[in-house]
């Protein structure tokens, strides 16, 4: 097959800290070649080069056997390079139509035509299946409807290679499998994709080749016949993964969090609570199962004090709640892992350092000084010692967060949330994003601190998750709790039943 690119021997440098070494990649017209690497291990960096957000230290990128230099996305994009971001590039105060237009400039009409760019979206919309309502807010549309929306734009602007940053990580299992039938449409069509990802059975069924990055370097280039789940894993890691399988244990009868019949919008199937009753005991995991959008964001927002319930009591260690606000949830030790580590769990221009003591600040180890003066030198100790600690590889505890991959801003806020000893967690889609390596790290911690006396609430998309880690297992069906489950041997086919309302 001929190579549409090429990047070969990509050298990229931030300072001293090498992102990418040498790194040599290709994808062919037609195929899905395949990313995969730890968080860290340069893929971003990699591919961000390639949309000219970056330039390289060193190496050279061809397209079409030509090299080419890349010096802005917008060159990119008229290069027929187009990448979905992660985390969306929309703008949510406009509608589905603008986020596709802004910017294009495909005559030079001084008026936007919209009546004919409105049919040429809805054409090709059309043609690769990509099911969008064109006049809605983006505020209005689910998150598989945003993806779409992502992809439709890139098509738009004439991508003939298209990149996806975890394009799985907070899809349903049904979105994922409309998202490969527009991939292989793609294929079909002669169309490149570079797929980032670290689901293992994703990447084994979507690809036609996989190149394993490690620490910045290419390991290996596998066709998907050459590669298994374990082998990838042991490759992207460097060493052999061996699994933890996790003990199950009794529920406590002393009892962290209790929640007595509490309603809130309970109106709302998919945005509310319905005379939800739960309890949680020290030293033990709840996890909630249920498809995304059936009040589990509501029940994480009321167990961290974001909202107050309508109706009902909420007691954390034996006291009734009558304050809610985050505040009075953390002076209960209530640790919190939420379910958007960028948009709620981490200020991206402030320093690892600052991200790691935001909870601190009023601690006798990291008070004010005089006046509004903090004692940086006090902070960033501590910071280098929960770095060490967590395992959080960055260049300096200076570095801003936003400059991070997703597994080490994850650790921050695992070292943030954990270290104080919290008596309740609450943990929402805490691997969402993350590789095999720091999803298994996170477990451990979790597990670590259940095993100190720590009661977790897990939330958690990924039944698998749920299933392994947790002692009692809740379904949320609707905005109500439809039925509690043992962890140990649980009836997977009774819980599966619960999770699409049909409870027996």
């Amino acid at each position: 097959m001929e190579a549409f690119l090429k990047m070969e021997n990509i050298t990229k440098k931030f300072g001293e800290v090498s992102a990418n070494k040498n790194i040599n990649f290709s994808v062919a017209a037609g195929e899905v070649h395949t990313l995969l690497g730890e968080n860290g291990a340069g893929k971003s960096t990699l591919m961000n080069i390639l949309m000219g957000l970056y330039q390289p230290t060193a190496g050279q990128i061809y397209l079409r056997g030509e090299p080419v230099r890349i010096d802005s996305p917008s060159k990119a994009v008229k290069l027929g390079l187009g990448m979905v971001h992660q985390h969306f590039m929309l703008v949510e105060a406009m509608t589905v139509f603008e986020n596709i237009i802004l910017g294009v400039s495909k005559d030079h009409a001084v008026f936007i035509k919209k009546d004919r760019m409105k049919k040429e979206i809805l054409a090709l919309a059309a043609r690769y299946s990509l099911d969008v309502e064109i006049d809605k807010p983006i505020t209005e549309i689910s998150v598989g409807a945003q993806q779409r929306v992502e992809i439709l734009k890139a098509l738009y602007r004439g991508a003939e290679l298209l990149i996806l940053d975890e394009p799985t990580a907070a899809l349903t299992d049904l979105e994922v499998e409309g998202l490969f039938r527009i991939i292989r449409k793609l294929k079909k069509e002669n169309k490149s994709v570079v797929f980032i990802s670290h689901k293992m059975r994703e990447v084994l069924e979507i690809s036609d080749r996989i190149t394993i990055l490690r620490t910045g370097e290419t390991v290996k280039t596998l066709k998907k016949e050459e590669a298994d789940a374990d082998g990838l894993a042991n490759l992207m890691i460097g060493k052999e993964l061996v699994l933890s399988d996790y003990k199950k244990v009794a529920s406590s009868k002393e009892k962290v969090v209790s929640l007595n019949g509490v309603c809130y919008q309970k109106s709302s199937k998919h945005s509310g609570l319905n005379d939800v009753s739960l309890e949680v005991g020290k030293g033990e995991i709840v996890g909630i199962a249920g498809v995304d959008g059936n009040g589990q964001s509501q029940l994480a927002q009321l167990l961290t004090g974001v909202i107050g319930p309508e109706s009902g009591e909420v007691f954390v260690k034996a006291e009734r709640i009558s304050k809610y606000a985050p505040e009075a949830f953390i002076m209960k030790n209530v640790a919190h892992i939420p379910e958007d580590r960028n948009k709620m769990g981490l200020i991206g221009n402030m320093t690892v350092t600052e991200n790691l003591m935001l909870k601190r600040l009023k601690s006798d180890e990291i008070s004010y000084g005089k006046g509004a003066f903090l004692r940086r030198r006090a902070m960033k100790q501590s910071a280098e010692k929960l770095k060490d600690k967590y395992d959080i590889r960055c260049a300096s505890t200076e570095q801003e967060t936003r400059n991070l991959s997703g597994g080490n801003q994850q650790k921050i806020i695992l070292a943030r949330e954990l270290e104080e000893n919290p008596d309740l967690l609450v943990a929402v889609h805490p691997t969402r994003g993350l590789d095999i390596g720091a999803t298994q790290y996170v477990h451990d911690a979790m597990i670590a601190s259940r095993d100190k006396g720590c009661g977790v609430v897990l939330i958690s998309a990924d039944f698998d998750e749920v299933l392994k880690l947790s002692d009692r297992i809740a379904v949320m069906f609707e905005g109500r709790i439809v039925g509690i489950y043992p962890g140990e041997n649980p009836p997977i086919r009774d819980i599966s039943l619960a999770m699409a309302g049909k409870v027996e």
